[in-house]
């Protein structure tokens, strides 16, 4: 089994459900026997995930009498639309799905939210099972029950609120994870230390070559710190009434990025990375960050091997794909800044003129 499996819970009441961490956790079907309601299942993944993992995950299963269903997805941000998310309804209509049979997303943070809003919405809520493949999906995605599909005008703009039965982090699949989506999954890691874990911050700074290195031991704590971080987030705020917005630190920059260049030309981790960047140089023109935190934070984002520079689209375009954020209300801008690292702020009274000069000072 490798190293420790590690449980955390997401305290939900009666909708509480486990985050498992661990390697070699894909190959034991009982790890998930509890959480199905009947035993039978339909594994939703893609065609890079499948030829790596959907045989393991179906015969681990298989052998303990579950019957297993899948369907293959295109790959990538610019497959999660409504023609994607129809081919699973497909797939359940044809097996004869039922209410009671679970969904099982495998695969990164695109499979997970499609497969988690077409649980949602299949016969109004079937249920389903987390099983992330990627770094960011690990520390991330997969936690929380946010679900959803892109529209061409803004990122995850169609979706739902649906928590799943339980997650399971198997970090030896980080091993076949291409450098680039490493990298990206490290952005969010580095985030939960900038919104409130300066010990955390510190951590990932002493460790990030052991991270790059995929080092298991360093990966498995990075996975459960930033799980922990959430978990405890969303268990206080789990519709993002307040707090859990504060999990958004330079989303709503790099949602106008990812959507301004085209879904999958930016990873989501890398937008994320140089839309904090333009988040931090926007608190410190408030007065709220110096720059030594600024350095600190930049330094960290390039030495992951992640951008640190925005594309230009016109500061303009940005405003203009930053209004359609969810973060919107009252038609003004509410943004998460920083006043200090670890202080994560909601703030909705900057100017236009303040946000674009640091858009405009945060470009290539």
């Amino acid at each position: 089994m490798g190293e420790a499996v590690r449980v955390l819970e997401v305290a939900l009441g009666d909708r509480a459900y486990p985050i498992v961490i661990g390697a070699g956790l894909l190959s034991v079907g009982a790890r998930l026997v509890p959480y199905l309601k009947r035993k039978k299942a339909v594994v939703v993944t893609n065609t890079t995930v499948a030829p790596l993992y959907l045989d393991l995950l179906t015969d681990a299963l298989a052998a303990e009498g579950v019957s297993c269903e899948s369907v293959v997805l295109p790959d990538g941000e610019s497959h999660k639309d409504w023609q994607t998310l129809n081919l699973i309804y497909d797939a359940l209509l044809g097996s004869h799905a039922e209410r009671s049979t679970t969904l099982i997303a495998l695969g990164g943070g695109v499979i997970g939210d499609m497969t988690g809003f077409a649980a949602a919405t299949y016969q109004r809520g079937a249920p389903f099972i987390q099983i992330p493949t990627t770094l960011l999906s690990q520390v991330d995605s997969s936690v929380g029950g946010k679900t959803a599909i892109n529209h061409p005008l803004g990122k995850n703009m169609i979706g739902a609120f649906y928590q799943p039965r339980l997650v399971i982090a198997d970090i030896g699949t980080l091993a076949t994870l291409p450098d680039r989506e490493l990298k990206a999954g490290l952005a969010e890691v580095i985030k939960y230390g900038l919104i409130r874990d300066p010990a955390f911050f510190e951590w990932i700074e002493r460790h990030l070559d052991a991270l790059l290195a995929r080092d298991p031991e360093a990966l498995a704590h990075a996975v459960e710190v930033s799980c922990r971080n959430k978990a405890e987030v969303v268990a206080a705020d789990e519709t993002e009434q307040g707090e859990r917005a504060t999990l958004n630190l330079g989303h709503t920059f790099g949602h106008a990025i990812e959507t301004g260049m085209g879904y999958g030309v930016w990873l989501h981790g890398e937008a994320v990375a140089a839309g904090t960047v333009m988040a931090l140089a926007l608190s410190k023109r408030l007065g709220w960050l110096s720059d030594v935190e600024i350095d600190r934070a930049v330094r960290l984002f390039a030495r992951a091997g992640l951008p640190t520079k925005g594309p230009v689209l016109g500061a303009q375009r940005y405003l203009e794909l930053m209004r359609h954020d969810k973060k919107v209300a009252d038609g003004q801008l509410r943004l998460i800044l920083l006043k200090g690292i670890g202080r994560a702020v909601i703030h909705s009274g900057a100017t236009d003129g303040e946000v674009c000069a640091a858009i405009e000072a945060c470009c290539e």
